[in-house]
């Protein structure tokens, strides 16, 4: 499907919020990241207990910054990175992450740049053994030798906070749940004209080439061609299939919003 000529033309605004994303003028109180003036308590160091969530519906579409382009992977299972880790503090601390959660630097929890949001992971410092549970509801960090970026809390717990970087393993923690996360969600519109025609034509190319069922709607005087409903975790996967093959200008619509 790769050079199929893109027949919608307005773009798609991701509105990522990320740790390391490049801020508008004056949105951070502080000009550099600093650490807290006092150390996590032992409640905010408490051991967390994974648990089982639905996909996020913000932070998991594909998105660039400075102009690198990343796509989200759309299940966590079996992965496992080791890299560097960092740690980010109190500029970001009370903000939104891409998840939409206010960042709260003594929570345990992390920023990543392609696991889904949320995801659960241990990280372990390779230098000390010491590891941590975290929530993945951040992207970042935009560094191209980081994999990882904690919270203070989680850096204090494995004891990288001073240095500011550490070698690490990630490993990702999955739940056997079966229907946990299986309710359409979206839609994804593919394109928009004036004349059907060019629609039907290429819904016939999205079964043959994917397999996939096609549905044309009337709305503000274009036919619009949708596929799905899709599951968050299915919404991300074909967006991200598309988008390589040279689908540009698609976008998920919210199974209650189709016209």
């Amino acid at each position: 499907m790769r050079g199929i000529g893109c027949l919608f033309l307005s773009l798609v605004a991701l509105g990522l919020v990320g740790c390391s994303s490049q801020p508008e003028q004056g949105r951070y109180r502080l000009a550099s990241d600093e650490a807290p003036l006092r150390t996590p308590t032992a409640a905010e160091l408490y051991p967390l207990t994974p648990r089982p969530e639905a996909i996020g519906r913000r932070g998991n579409l594909p998105y660039e910054i400075n102009g690198q382009h990343y796509r989200v992977l759309s299940d966590a299972n079996g992965f496992v990175e080791e890299g560097i880790a960092s740690w980010y503090g109190q500029k970001f601390h009370g903000h939104l992450t891409s998840l939409g959660e206010h960042y709260d630097m003594y929570s345990l929890s992390a920023a990543h740049k392609t696991l889904p949001l949320p995801t659960w992971v241990r990280v372990t410092n390779l230098e000390n053994g010491k590891s941590v549970i975290v929530r993945v509801n951040d992207r970042g960090p935009f560094h191209s030798d980081r994999v990882i970026d904690l919270s203070f809390s989680a850096a204090y717990a494995i004891d990288m906070h001073r240095r500011g970087t550490a070698p690490v393993r990630v490993e990702a923690i999955t739940f056997d749940q079966p229907g946990f996360d299986d309710i359409p969600a979206h839609f994804i519109q593919i394109a928009a004209a004036r004349e059907q025609s060019n629609l039907e034509r290429l819904a016939t190319q999205l079964k043959e080439n994917y397999q996939l069922s096609a549905t044309t709607r009337y709305q503000n005087g274009l036919n619009r061609l949708y596929i799905g409903p899709f599951t968050e975790r299915q919404t991300i996967h074909w967006i991200n299939q598309l988008q390589q093959d040279g689908f540009q200008g698609i976008f998920r619509v919210p199974v209650e919003n189709l016209p």
